[in-house]
């Protein structure tokens, strides 16, 4: 199970541990350089409160800073505000898009999985309310299925079936959170923002970011109410009035 810290992934977790129990399910993090690194601790906490064993919890380091390409691991500005990314399923491939992360992280986690005799690896990727990554479709996460299988030895010479389970992937981001809910996740625990502060340990979130105005909007929608914490004087509002979102500065 691939567990960034992220809301998406820890509501993938919490089914894959309703469904298994989580003595069975080992999880998978990856310290990879990105700008938004508050989600390594996230993922920790997330992890141990599915009741996931800390022996049970790789991190995995790699610098994906020396390829860059992206706003999440070089120096390039967060995009913030940016016109129509509440359209669900936009063409656009934002510049946080970090080139073929997924690609890389899922060849990871097959590897661990031939290693302890893992037969599925969870990934908690969506292609309904996203930002456009290309590593978030059905596409390819099948076409990594079949090559993770011709590409091992345990699906080349073994028999075993690697399974790539995405079971968030055509549920809107509102969906995901009373999922959530029902499955008795504490989104407290969670980090979406791309370009946060910490302040006195505390990570802040910048309330403007895709992941930012994507989470905040689907947290009033669905009626749970949202936990983030954001930066003083910042946070997303709904605008009744107008019928859609916006994103601001207004009084914390």
């Amino acid at each position: 199970m691939l567990v960034s810290g992220g809301l998406d992934s820890a509501v993938t977790l919490a089914a894959a541990c309703a469904e298994f129990g989580a003595a069975r399910v080992g999880a998978i993090t990856f310290d990879y350089g990105q700008r938004h690194r508050v989600e390594l601790g996230a993922a920790a906490r997330v992890a141990s409160a599915a009741g996931i064993d800390p022996s049970r919890h790789v991190t995995l380091r790699m610098d994906l800073r020396s390829i860059g390409g992206s706003a999440l691991t070089a120096d390039i500005d967060v995009p913030k505000d940016r016109p129509g990314v509440l359209g669900a399923g936009g063409h656009e491939v934002p510049i946080t898009y970090v080139p073929a992360r997924n690609l890389i992280f899922l060849s990871c986690a097959a590897a661990l999985a031939e290693t302890i005799g893992a037969d599925r690896i969870d990934i908690g990727a969506n292609a309904v309310d996203y930002s456009g990554y290309p590593d978030c479709r059905e596409p390819f996460l099948r076409a990594f299925e079949a090559a993770a299988n011709a590409g091992t030895k345990a699906g080349a010479e073994d028999g075993r079936t690697l399974r790539v389970h995405a079971p968030l992937l055509h549920l809107s981001k509102v969906e995901i959170i009373r999922l959530g809910a029902r499955l008795g996740v504490d989104f407290v625990l969670t980090t979406s923002c791309y370009d946060p502060r910490v302040e006195g340990g505390r990570a802040q979130a910048c309330g403007h970011c895709d992941s930012c105005v994507i989470r905040a909007r689907a947290f009033a929608a669905a009626g749970v109410a949202d936990p983030t914490e954001y930066q003083p004087g910042v946070r997303p509002w709904i605008d009744a009035g107008a019928g859609g979102f916006a994103g601001g500065s207004r009084g914390a």
